[in-house]
């Protein structure tokens, strides 16, 4: 898990060269390049734009890094319940 943890800080300290927020190219190039097993729709530039927006809790038009672990959130959340499904289909 340890790694795992790393993996999350280093992906976005490397999108965001460093920096505190994500800028929305950083963001888009991040969600297509990083994530683009886990979700659909991340070749669309307006689709990834919403999604940013959405997440963008104080609308700045930026990424912060809690903003970020919003959205790893979600998508850890979303694998776990589709392998509990999985796992109660088969029992």
């Amino acid at each position: 898990m340890e790694s795992a943890i790393k993996t999350i800080i280093t992906t976005f300290l490397g999108s965001s060269k460093g920096g505190e927020n994500l800028s929305g190219s950083s963001f888009q190039k991040l969600v297509k390049n990083q994530l683009g097993g886990l979700m659909e729709d991340t070749n669309s530039s307006s689709a990834v734009k919403e999604m940013q927006q959405g997440l963008d809790e104080n609308n700045d038009g930026k990424v912060s890094f809690q903003e970020y672990l919003t959205l790893i959130g979600y998508l850890a959340n979303n694998m776990s319940q589709r392998k509990t499904e999985g796992n109660q289909d088969t029992s």
